[in-house]
């Protein structure tokens, strides 16, 4: 079987290594393009992977349009030349219109409903449009779904075990509590409704956090002098470890925030805009606490109070609960990908 990944995202690189890794151990050939975005280059090169940048991310919507313009001319050529049986991303925007011109089939993988314009061009052309089943928004498309997250293909217990002398290594004694903050730069294109954090919110979000144990800030953009000491600078590949094992998470990603809940550690999400996987661990586990940027004093009250001893052992109860709910999807996609194989 001839498969082309596409990979736009570092969380890209996380969902699909495992399926990478087990195709080819089955005797697939597969193909990766990338996007050179954040440390997406970085997490192929360390978990060695081959790939062939395609594109490089550009800003504002005008940049946007040329780079997606010029990847999916790109991506066309190495589909030719390759002529895989399919070819599958998360959020499509060069796989579904080169799928479509090329009758090459396209897997479309997207848990993002806030992604509008974009989800609006995309999920007609694809092949299939896969999302967990809480999933919040409508599909103009063949539509499948599966019980699970993004998360769990690579943070469900069978394909990954936190390791603390990682976690020892970066300086961090689990032993006590610390907690892990997490700045997106918003630059994604279903970013732009968002509020960024202000400077004084992030200082004040540390210094309450302090008083607590320690404090690790993982950050997409520079950081306030103050606040640079408190940089996570450790391997990319290390932050899921540190995740694992700390006490609590908090930030405006919703996928950090979602990876932490399925380790079982507690998360605040400080966005505008809401995601279907979110509210499902929020509204049926507890593990996730989603506030408006505008409710930031309730947001700072509510990651304290995940600290709190009894609120650490709900979340591990509530991690069990999850997990018996949720599937690998690393399994699920192998088994549904079969069907595309050639006789």
């Amino acid at each position: 079987m001839r498969i082309l990944v596409d990979i736009l995202h570092p969380a890209h690189v996380h969902v699909f290594r495992n399926l990478i890794a087990e195709a080819r151990a089955r005797g697939s050939e597969v193909l990766i393009t990338a996007r050179d975005k954040d440390v997406t280059v970085e997490l192929l090169e360390e978990y060695g992977l081959g790939h062939s940048v395609i594109s490089t991310q550009a800003t504002g919507p005008m940049g946007l349009t040329r780079e997606w313009a010029g990847r999916t001319i790109h991506l066309g050529r190495v589909a030719r030349t390759f002529r895989p049986d399919v070819m599958i991303g998360i959020m499509g925007v060069s796989i579904a219109p080169v799928g479509r011109l090329l009758r090459i089939p396209s897997i479309v993988f997207y848990d993002t409903e806030v992604a509008t314009t974009t989800n609006r061009v995309v999920y007609p052309l694809a092949t299939e449009v896969v999302t967990p089943d809480c999933y919040a928004a409508p599909v103009r498309g063949n539509h499948i779904t599966y019980p699970s997250y993004h998360e769990l293909a690579y943070l469900h217990p069978d394909r990954f075990t936190p390791d603390p002398e990682l976690v020892k290594q970066l300086g961090i004694d689990i032993s006590t509590p610390f907690s892990v903050i997490r700045f997106v730069s918003g630059q994604s294109s279903h970013d732009r409704a968002e509020l960024a954090l202000i400077d004084e919110q992030k200082r004040l979000l540390v210094s309450r956090l302090v008083d607590r144990g320690s404090v690790l800030i993982s950050s997409e953009t520079a950081l306030p002098d103050d606040l640079a000491p408190y940089r996570y600078d450790g391997p990319a590949r290390s932050i899921h470890h540190l995740l694992a094992f700390a006490d609590v998470v908090v930030g405006n990603s919703a996928t950090m925030a979602s990876e932490a809940a399925v380790l079982g550690t507690p998360a605040v999400y400080i966005a505008v805009t809401g995601r279907g996987y979110v509210d499902d661990l929020e509204r049926r586990y507890g593990l996730v606490r989603h506030f408006d940027p505008t409710d930031f004093d309730a947001a700072i009250d509510a990651t304290i109070g995940f600290m709190d001893d009894d609120a650490q052992v709900s979340a591990a109860d509530a991690r069990k609960a999850l997990l018996r709910d949720k599937v690998d999807l690393t399994t699920w996609m192998l088994q549904h990908f079969e069907s595309y194989r050639r006789p």
